[in-house]
């Protein structure tokens, strides 16, 4: 994705369009935000869990789903957005594992324990599911706001920009008492 001002500030201008039914709209969007979505989960299928769809697949369906169904998103900040499509993902991902892991054929494959994904055997299991649901229990700027910093590696002068804070100090500051928060929510000490 461009990381320009001007990029960032034309998402909410192409959603609404792509609700108003424009398909150049939507291709725009796609486009844009495939590579972004595809870096974010490259790593977060399991192998095992590959077999049928690969994780490349998973991101264009998902996207293909989220800009499908937009009637029913409401677009507060510029990072909603991301947000919004990582959780989209992140449920994609997790029904995909949970689908492979219980196949009808009888062939049996690895559960989610014995072959962990690339993201967990990097940190552990039990750190991924702890900051998951740490995440969870933040605000929903809150959640926006680490969720851009941590996992799509935005700056601060962009998450300013996203989530329309008036500086990239202010984006920082929020950032900063986010990532306490989740510490803490983690059982860690800030």
């Amino acid at each position: 994705m461009n990381s320009s001002r001007d990029s960032l500030a034309s998402t909410s201008v192409l959603l609404a369009a792509v609700q108003n039914g424009d398909e150049s709209a939507r291709n725009m969007l796609f486009e844009r935000y495939l590579p972004i979505m595809q870096k974010w989960a490259h790593g977060r299928l399991p192998r095992y869990a590959r077999h049928t769809l690969d994780t490349d697949d998973l991101v264009q369906v998902c996207l293909f789903r989220a800009l499908n169904h937009l009637e029913g998103f409401e677009q507060h900040r510029e990072g909603a957005f991301l947000a919004y499509l990582r959780q989209i993902l992140l449920n994609s991902i997790r029904d995909e594992i949970r689908r492979t892991v219980r196949r009808p054929d009888g062939e049996r494959f690895e559960t989610e324990d014995e072959i962990p994904s690339l993201v967990e055997q990097s940190v552990g299991k039990e750190t991924v599911m702890a900051y998951e649901a740490a995440l969870a229990e933040l605000s929903p700027a809150q959640r926006e706001a680490v969720v851009l910093r941590i996992e799509f590696g935005f700056s601060f002068p962009e998450i300013a920009t996203a989530m329309n804070k008036p500086s990239a100090n202010a984006a920082r500051m929020m950032v900063s008492r986010a990532l306490v928060e989740l510490a803490q929510g983690m059982g860690g000490r800030p």
